[in-house]
């Protein structure tokens, strides 16, 4: 009896793993070019029942740990290194380590979709608690997922020399420009504000975000 519950999980996990190969890029499709839309897909999602939520599609928080996974994967086969020589005990605990390394990273991509969730209750005068942080987190995950492809991205041309670091820092300028204005676009829906004034919302949520960061990264490389 329980080397056949053993057996069904297994064909479970199997099945669910292999189809993220297909619903990985799908959704990364789907983000990159009627991000709103999806965003508001994951809002939709919410309400369904739990074993019915984005069937056509990877969850927000899957599809964004995903991502940094496989950008991780793609610096080490570009044999990049994974942080510069020195540093104290919790930076090669977390950088030596490629499992750690990708969660670290994970958990710090996560900072943006968790600073402009909390903006946006905050502005709308939503009290907060995990239910109501819980939508527009998720949907921030989706464009979170392109974004970290393109700081990635150019940071991985950034390190390599026999690539122009123009070339890079375009990437990153392009990938930028995407999110600011995708994040633009969702505040002035969400809040019902003008583009002005919600590209305003966008760029100091992004710029928390990364105090935010800074927070986290600084004790880590000093210790």
């Amino acid at each position: 009896m329980d080397f056949m519950k053993l057996l069904r999980s297994f064909e479970e996990f199997l099945f669910e793993a292999t189809s993220w190969l297909l619903f990985y890029p799908l959704t990364m499709w789907r983000v990159l070019i009627h991000p709103l839309r999806t965003m508001a897909y994951s809002d939709a999602e919410q309400g369904d029942d739990e074993a019915g939520r984005y069937d056509d599609a990877l969850t927000p928080p899957l599809f964004l740990l995903i991502t940094v996974v496989l950008m991780n994967l793609i610096a080490l086969a570009a044999h990049l290194p994974q942080t510069a020589p020195g540093g104290g005990t919790l930076r090669h605990a977390v950088f030596d380590s490629p499992q750690n390394a990708a969660l670290f990273r994970a958990l710090v991509f996560s900072l943006i979709p968790l600073v402009a969730a909390v903006t946006l209750l905050r502005r709308q005068g939503v009290r907060l608690s995990r239910e109501s942080l819980r939508p527009p987190f998720y949907a921030q995950c989706y464009l979170a997922g392109p974004t970290a492809v393109f700081l990635n991205g150019g940071s991985i041309i950034f390190q390599r020399h026999d690539i122009p670091n123009a070339l890079g820092l375009g990437v990153m300028l392009v990938g930028l420009a995407w999110f600011l204005t995708a994040q633009t676009l969702w505040f002035s829906v969400r809040l019902g504000i003008g583009r002005i004034r919600a590209a305003g919302v966008a760029v100091w949520a992004l710029v928390l975000a990364l105090a935010c960061f800074i927070a986290i990264i600084v004790p880590v490389a000093l210790f």
